[in-house]
């Protein structure tokens, strides 16, 4: 029997039908669903409920909402390796690859096993203290930001690159993006778009008070470290833009690439080059 975890996490009053939709679907073909309890509790569906569901085993979980809800979900399953489809809910919905107007016939294709896992690495974000202690901050799908704490205030940073200082300059902060963040937050500050499977880190700064410093593709073996300068200034790194850490003054954050993976399901007739024309580019 299938079992599949559902996310419904954007409110929407239509949220309860689609839910209904989905479990109506895969009930009929003996599948069973799993809902987070406080969810399931809102559609009168306790039946459904579990607690820590993403430590239960499964063998996908379908993310209802945006492609920040497709982030967090892959997070929540970093240490347990079921893979997550986007159902597109939001209004962009890049790495979604469900629309709504065709859920019956992918859902029909989930259950015969009809897609592919791509295997996305995540980003693993650390501050270390002055004393060589070292603090795990979390993983990324997109990217781990190092970005001024002060609103009115730009800042001064150093960035390494592995045992190498490499750039000391003014700017509003540095984006750390995997090869999947390349069309998110470091799009907009001017950075590249690059294939999500390419094996790679981007580093893209913040409106740098420079020309001299550009956007820099690094091997994924390599390993990141960004401090302030100046330390009466202050730091927040946040990590796909849904969580948020301050650091102090003088502590270095370091981003690597991990081991660990996320399984994003895809199917065979979405095309990645496609999903740029008709998403990104669709007014062009």
């Amino acid at each position: 029997m299938l079992t599949v975890a559902v996310f419904p996490y954007v409110e929407r009053p239509e949220m309860r039908d689609i839910v209904l939709r989905i479990r109506s679907f895969l009930t009929a073909r003996g599948a069973r669903i799993i809902l987070p309890r406080a969810r399931a509790a809102e559609f009168a569906m306790e039946e459904c409920g579990a607690d820590d569901i993403e430590r239960l085993p499964a063998d996908f979980a379908l993310s209802l909402g945006g492609d920040g809800t497709l982030l967090g979900i892959c997070r929540r399953y970093a240490e347990n390796p079921v893979p997550v489809c986007g159902i597109n809910l939001g209004t962009l919905g890049f790495m979604a690859d469900i629309e709504l107007n065709e859920l019956e016939r992918r859902l029909g294709q989930l259950c015969a096993g009809d897609y592919r896992v791509e295997q996305r690495p995540l980003l693993a974000g650390y501050v270390t203290h002055p004393c060589g202690e070292e603090h795990f901050l979390g993983y990324a799908i997109n990217d781990i930001v190092v970005t001024k704490g002060d609103v009115a205030r730009v800042i001064t940073l150093g960035l390494t690159v592995n045992s190498t200082p490499l750039v000391a300059c003014k700017a509003d902060g540095f984006i750390v993006a995997s090869p999947t963040g390349s069309t998110a937050y470091s799009l907009s500050a001017g950075g590249p778009i690059m294939n999500p499977m390419v094996r790679g880190i981007l580093l893209t700064p913040i409106c740098a008070h420079t020309l001299n410093i550009r956007p820099l593709v690094i091997r994924e073996e390599d390993v990141v470290h960004i401090h302030l300068l100046d330390t009466r200034q202050s730091i927040i790194v946040t990590i796909d833009g849904q969580e948020t850490t301050p650091i102090r003054p003088d502590d270095t954050v370091t981003v690597r690439c991990s081991d660990v993976r996320a399984g994003i399901i895809k199917f065979e007739d979405k095309d990645y080059y496609q999903t740029l024309r008709t998403k990104l580019w669709r007014n062009c």
